[in-house]
């Protein structure tokens, strides 16, 4: 069998399961777990009784597996808010050294940018992403880069015309795309230039 045919079933296959799984989830949701049958699953998913029947022989079979998916999701997911806790951390220790703040700021975007990159975003990342601790990081990191650029504009270090809330979203918007580099010497070449941005005006 040609791998491309074969990756196309295995394609057809875990989409024929993922939205089942999906439509056994939003039918236990709605009626109740002995509410819900094998033929209710397979209209819901759009396919046919006796196709559903190839893959799960019962109801108690789909929601085992959804079960088990939601743990893998829900550990996946404590995993990733460990790695972000530990990520800030280091943030936050280059940000407390005592430097000027441009140098604070030039390590911490540095870094941040290197975790950009190492971290390239896949399905299972962007998933990932989407969870509420990384509104808060994102917010937080925000909060104490803006905090190093104000520092650094009343020592006359960076630039003072643009509020410190904007530039440090700017910083974290311009280093977003470290993750679609392809050599941490283009992540250095990308803070360099965010560095530039927020150099004082003449």
């Amino acid at each position: 069998m040609p791998k491309l045919w074969d990756e196309t079933i295995d394609a057809h296959r875990h989409a024929v399961r993922e939205a089942t799984l999906d439509a056994a989830a939003a039918l236990l949701a709605e009626h109740g777990l002995r509410a819900v049958t094998m033929s209710q699953i397979a209209e819901r998913t759009g396919i046919g009784r006796a196709t559903l029947y190839k893959y799960f022989p019962d109801v108690e079979a789909i929601l085992a597996a959804w079960h088990r998916q939601v743990r893998v999701e829900a550990i996946l997911a404590a995993w990733h808010e460990r790695q972000v806790r530990g990520h800030m951390r280091q943030l936050a220790a280059l940000r407390d050294r005592d430097e000027s703040a441009r140098e604070r700021l030039a390590a911490v975007l540095h870094t941040y940018a290197l975790i950009q990159h190492e971290h390239q975003d896949g399905a299972l990342a962007a998933q990932l992403h989407q969870g509420p601790h990384m509104a808060h990081a994102q917010q937080h990191l925000c909060g104490f880069i803006g905090d190093l650029v104000a520092e650094g504009a009343a020592a006359g270090e960076l630039r003072a015309d643009v509020s410190p809330d904007e530039l440090a979203g700017f910083c974290l918007s311009a280093l977003a795309g470290a993750g679609g580099l392809h050599s941490k010497a283009a992540v250095r070449r990308l803070v360099d230039v965010t560095l530039a941005a927020l150099r004082p005006l003449a």
